[in-house]
């Protein structure tokens, strides 16, 4: 039995990068570059105002009470038509391309008007640097400087850059194509006939999100019975068409866990089968023509983490990410706590932050921590680390903690001021 470092460092490196694809700027957020870009040109790619106010050549110091006669106006868009000579100044405006001969900006606040059509300006305060509130060319970045690396991951900001850079598409990884399979007799469809001893197929859903989330396309097969051929021919079918296949079940050591059989019987190389760890145990993972292949168990919560810690940062390193792990952090347990010890166990659990954020997020770890349980997996903020040696955890005891997205976010603003 592996345990989790052991289990990952068996699997990722069969989740290879996929090959490049092109898409619009528009449709690129959330993926990976797949190569280096560079800068195209300077950005800002003119010397530009930051502030509205008057452009200059700064000669010599200004005094308050200094006047100034005003030759031309810059605006957005439209520059100034004519240069400036030394002790005059020009109306610009915020983004406005300097006029020829101007270096500096007096803001619109250090001034005040001396004739009704603009044509001088008073100076009221001082002092005033050379170069002061002015964008200079590619003070931002420098033509054909890198831009980003590859394996960078796209979000708001990175496609702002990019728009500015001119890129109208870019070259980022392809979304890997999961089949998830789920096995058993008893799994049928939401919205179907609730048969005696039936139950609805929710790792299809739960799965089929988390393969989002992850980056991935999910594709959906229907359950299949339990049923060796049929549990063979469906791995092997979705190998063909997948680039991860999935599956839910099937993979303890029961009469009817016939996923393990499966694999030995469609030529599926095995790599290993158990980790240590809870809830999850059952892992089974192996490769068919290169195509990874992950025996989840059956039981949601289980199915659940255990595609968490191995599936999601598998699909992350085929989407291109450098950085396919969730973040961890040090949180406080907020209460005592036991468990069994021999297994590391990931617990579900929500965080308190204070409001300074002084110490470590407090951790209440949910009642419910058996692996059937659909409601304890709502509204997780972490996966606390409970080692595998220790039984018994006490209040105020710090550990190390998964942190999932729910765990980033807050009800309040940390700014004061009100309620938030």
């Amino acid at each position: 039995m592996k345990s989790i470092g052991e289990a990952l460092h068996e699997m990722l490196p069969h989740f290879r990068p996929l090959p490049a694809e092109r898409v619009g700027l528009a449709a690129a957020l959330g993926r990976f570059v797949a190569c280096e870009l560079r800068a195209r040109h300077d950005l800002p790619p003119f010397d530009n105002s930051a502030m509205d106010g008057y452009a200059l050549a700064f000669s010599a110091p200004l005094a308050p009470g200094d006047l100034l006669p005003v030759t031309g106006q810059a605006r957005a868009g439209s520059p100034a038509s004519q240069p400036l000579s030394p002790g005059e100044a020009a109306r610009i405006f915020t983004g406005a391309p300097l006029p020829d001969g101007a270096d500096t900006v007096l803001i619109q606040e250090n001034t005040e008007p001396v004739e009704d059509d603009g044509s001088r300006i008073r100076v009221t305060h001082v002092p005033l640097k050379r170069g002061q509130h002015v964008r200079s060319r590619g003070s931002d970045v420098r033509a054909d400087e890198p831009l980003l690396p590859a394996g960078q991951q796209l979000g708001p900001g990175e496609i702002a850059l990019l728009a500015g850079q001119g890129f109208a598409s870019v070259d980022v990884h392809a979304r890997p194509r999961v089949a998830i399979v789920a096995t058993g007799d008893e799994l049928r469809d939401v919205g179907q006939g609730a048969e005696p001893g039936t139950v609805v197929n929710t790792n299809a859903y739960s799965l089929a999100a988390q393969v989002q989330e992850a980056g991935g396309i999910p594709w959906v097969l229907p359950p299949f019975p339990d049923d060796l051929e049929a549990i063979t021919r469906g791995l092997t079918d979705a190998s063909v068409g997948a680039d991860v296949v999935v599956s839910a079940g099937g993979v303890s050591v029961g009469d009817f866990d016939l996923v393990g059989k499966a694999f030995a019987r469609a030529d599926v190389k095995t790599h290993f089968w158990k980790v240590a760890m809870k809830p999850g145990k059952p892992v089974l993972f192996g490769t068919l023509r290169d195509t990874p292949i992950v025996g989840l168990p059956g039981n949601p919560v289980s199915a659940t983490v255990t595609f968490e810690l191995f599936v999601r940062p598998g699909l992350q390193q085929m989407a291109g990410s450098r950085r396919p792990f969730r973040a961890t952090a040090t949180i406080e347990l907020a209460h005592d706590h036991r468990h069994a010890p021999g297994r590391v166990e990931l617990a579900r659990a929500q965080l308190a932050y204070a409001p300074d954020h002084a110490a470590p997020p407090r951790a209440t770890l949910h009642s419910s921590q058996g692996s059937g349980s659909l409601r304890s997996m709502c509204d997780v903020h972490a996966l606390v680390i409970l080692p595998a040696e220790r039984e018994v955890f006490e209040a105020g005891e710090r550990l190390q903690a998964v942190v999932l997205p729910a765990g980033h976010s807050q009800a309040r603003h940390p700014f004061g001021g009100g309620n938030g």
